[in-house]
């Protein structure tokens, strides 16, 4: 029976494929499917995994979801051919041990329903038999004598060419469907095929962001996934066409052969004719799709990993931590708007300051500043990084120059996705009162004290740390940067009596719901005194309670282990070690040299081991302690503003914001992010930004091209990089003059080559 085959055995071919142990990786898929998170598995079930980290169980879990879909579909088409009483024993072994999708696909192919086709149409005008013929290619006969045989007028065979047509329609039909020879085909557009695009007819003389790909071509194996996204929204903006080739007059006698092309018979030359008709008409063009399809996903892939390695980074950022701070969302037109958080963020009050309206605005600005300092005491100045936000930088920086604030840390704190914040219902469920603006200025000084926090409200495609994110799957990027956020908050860990819904449903087991009955059940304690009392929350059973406990930190409590990554299931260990040592509870936790000696093999047992031990004797010595790197603010120049205070050779000290494919964007602080490319960023050769530079770090660099007109700054972080400066400036006041005085339809042809400036790309 189908329902009763042995598929490939997933434990082995997981561990095979990712080189890992058969029980760590059956261990993992025992855990997954009984509803254990990937956070608590990867903390507190090491001795069962063998210590696998997070990605290695992500991975496991999607290729175990991949086999499981595979054979589910495998039993679908067994059950399909056998119906139609075409299933043999050979076709059978097949299909049972494929391992990839497109090949089964292949392999079903023959009997898959399908629509009204040209090779059916013929088999109706009774064809089929000569059909067969062509196929089989006898060694005597001739097929012109075989075709009259055929003629039918009732039929709508009225010539021996009719005849033969259909006939060829029907082999070509027969070798478009031949496994072997669409694999071949597969084959050879994954490793010599062509992207080839240009511009349309009414866009060649018009200058557009997609300026690049007007004359361009690039190998499939080699294409990177911005590349390949760009040129596929050119196609969907109507800019540009593009198709993917590959040589016919290499491919085709590969082909021949492969379909069985006998030159000895008298048929043989028919059967050439479906083959090559089959090639230009069924075969490439299918698999042109497919190969654009496997392209799609290979970029989106591609794309996603790069944001969710941005929006990793960008989540554990440093936290100023819990000092009041003054936040300001800068404005021209409509001022700046100030917001006051107290150290745990909680709001204080508001204040609008003026920083364009004359000489009494500005002063009554700085008195405003100062007012708000003098009230409310606080650690730092978060201003966003929009528009404004050097002047406003420079205005706070010169109203407590020279009085006792003149050390509050004045810093720029990147505000992408504030706005977002500000107008959903989150931010109008907490701050219901507030302008938006304001709530904008709040998340902005919150992001300062904890960004992890703070962002976990904002929807992670809103934080603009990608490329490409509106182009591919949505699916895949939602659950990619879900798993990204569970992570770090999970990581990090959590303030049970202070944090957010929001923040709370990224905890391990618990989600929106829970978190949302979590918060109530707070504010009806007053606050959570210990781990156990979480049981009190409706709904909120052990299972829960086992997955969500160890992350979740209570400071202050009754136990001082709940303030740590100790699990409460090893809560007991502890106690035992306490009781060994004679040193009470409180003074043990934190007290390295005693820790210190303690031995913890005298604490294994069946299920606890040495991966468990080390994790809680790590942690006794620095309980609760915050994982994220310490706060440093940027360093931003005085004297460079803008875009025009920018000059060939200068150096500079830049934070990068967002790191890509072909490059990082650091910003300089004059509002437009400088692109130091991938052959910029490293003295020695590489092929990945994220080998040298993440999302967050602090990178000096030279300006090596200022393009204003196109609002285009070129960096370069490499140590010895030479630049002229007299030349480069000579250059770029050409461009930019030339770059004004073209007009649209004066636009250079592109030449068949990649220009490398990828600006115009994101």
């Amino acid at each position: 029976m189908i329902d009763q085959l042995q598929f490939v055995n997933p434990i082995e071919a997981i561990s095979k494929e990712l080189s890992l142990s058969n029980t760590g990786v059956l261990a993992v898929i025992k855990l997954l499917l009984d509803g254990n998170t990937i956070p608590f598995i990867a903390r507190y079930r090491k001795e069962a995994t063998g210590g696998l980290d997070e990605v290695q169980i992500r991975t496991i879990q999607e290729r175990y979801d991949y086999l499981k879909d595979l054979d589910e579909r495998k039993v679908t088409i067994l059950q399909s051919i056998e119906s139609q009483g075409k299933l043999t024993p050979e076709l059978k072994k097949k299909i049972i041990a494929c391992e990839v999708k497109n090949t089964l696909e292949d392999l079903y192919l023959p009997y898959k329903p399908k629509r009204r086709t040209r090779a059916t149409i013929a088999k109706e005008k009774g064809l089929e038999e000569l059909g067969n013929l062509i196929i089989s290619q006898p060694s005597e006969g001739d097929p012109l004598v075989e075709a009259e045989k055929f003629i039918s007028e009732e039929k709508g065979v009225t010539t021996v060419d009719d005849a033969l047509s259909g006939a060829r329609d029907i082999a070509a039909e027969h070798v478009a469907e031949n496994a072997l020879v669409r694999g071949f085909i597969r084959a050879r557009y994954m490793e010599e095929g062509l992207v080839i695009s240009q511009a349309k007819e009414e866009h060649k003389n018009a200058s557009t962001k997609f300026n690049d790909y007007y004359e361009f071509s690039e190998r499939v194996a080699k294409i990177p996934s911005h590349r390949y996204l760009a040129i596929r929204r050119g196609e969907r903006e109507g800019v540009l066409s593009f198709k993917i080739d590959i040589s016919e007059e290499e491919n085709l006698p590969e082909v021949e052969r492969l379909s069985g092309v006998n030159e000895a018979s008298p048929y043989s030359e028919q059967f050439k004719r479906a083959v090559r008709d089959a090639y230009r008409r069924l075969i490439t063009p299918s698999v042109e799709t497919d190969v654009r399809v496997e392209l799609k996903i290979s970029s989106d892939n591609d794309a996603v990993k790069i944001f969710a390695e941005n929006l990793h980074h960008l989540l554990l950022s440093s936290p100023l931590g819990g000092k009041p701070v003054i936040g300001i969302d800068p404005g021209l037109r409509t001022g700046c708007k100030c917001a006051v958080v107290d150290s745990t963020g909680k709001f204080l009050c508001d204040a609008l300051i003026n920083i364009t309206r004359g000489q009494e605005q500005m002063l009554r600005a700085k008195s405003t500043v100062l007012a708000l300092l003098e009230k409310y005491d606080p650690f730092a100045i978060a201003i966003g990084n929009g528009t404004a936000s050097r002047e406003t930088e420079a205005l706070v920086k010169e109203a407590i120059k020279g009085t006792r604030f003149s050390e509050v840390i004045v810093v720029q704190v990147n505000e992408a996705g504030a706005s977002v914040y500000s107008a959903s219902d989150v931010a109008r469920e907490e701050f219901p009162d507030l302008d938006l603006t304001i709530r904008g200025a709040i998340s902005i000084a919150r992001r300062l004290q904890d960004p992890l926090a703070e962002l976990v409200k904002v929807d992670p495609k809103a934080i603009g740390v990608g490329q490409y994110q509106h182009d591919v799957h949505q699916p895949l990027l939602g659950q990619k940067l879900k798993d990204v956020v569970e992570s770090c908050v999970n990581y990090v860990g959590v303030e049970l009596n202070t944090a957010s819904p929001q923040l709370l449903s990224y905890v391990s087991g618990i989600g929106p719901s829970m978190a949302t009955k979590i918060v109530e059940t707070r504010e009806k304690l007053g606050t959570f005194t210990n781990r156990n009392q979480l049981l009190k929350v409706p709904g909120l059973g052990d299972k829960t309670f086992q997955q969500a406990a160890g992350f979740l930190r209570i400071h202050d409590g009754e136990n001082p282990l709940d303030a740590s990554a100790v699990h409460p299931e090893s809560y007991k260990i502890v106690e035992k070690m306490v009781k060994d040592t004679g040193i009470p509870l409180k003074e043990f936790v934190g007290n390295q040299g005693a820790i210190d000696e303690v031995d913890t093999k005298d604490y294994q047992t069946d299920t606890i081991g040495v991966y468990t031990l080390e994790d809680i004797v790590d942690e006794l010595k620095k309980p609760g302690r915050d994982p994220r790197s310490c706060f440093q603010p940027p360093k931003f120049r005085d004297d460079v503003q803008t875009m025009n205070d920018l000059h060939v050779g200068m150096s500079l000290e830049g934070v990068v914001t967002n790191v890509t494919a072909f490059g990082a964007f650091v910003d300089i602080g004059v509002h437009q992010d400088g692109l130091v490319h991938v052959s910029q960023l490293s003295d020695q050769f590489i092929t990945d930004p994220q080998q040298v530079v993440k999302a967050g770090d602090r990178i000096k660099v030279k300006v090596l091209e200022v393009d204003i007109p196109r609002k285009r700054i070129s960096l370069t972080a490499k140590s010895g990089e030479s630049v002229s400066p007299q030349k480069k400036a000579s250059n770029q006041q050409q461009k930019a003059s030339n770059q004004q005085q073209k007009a649209p339809n004066q636009q250079p042809k592109r030449k068949k080559t990649f220009d490398s400036s990828p600006f115009s790309n994101l």
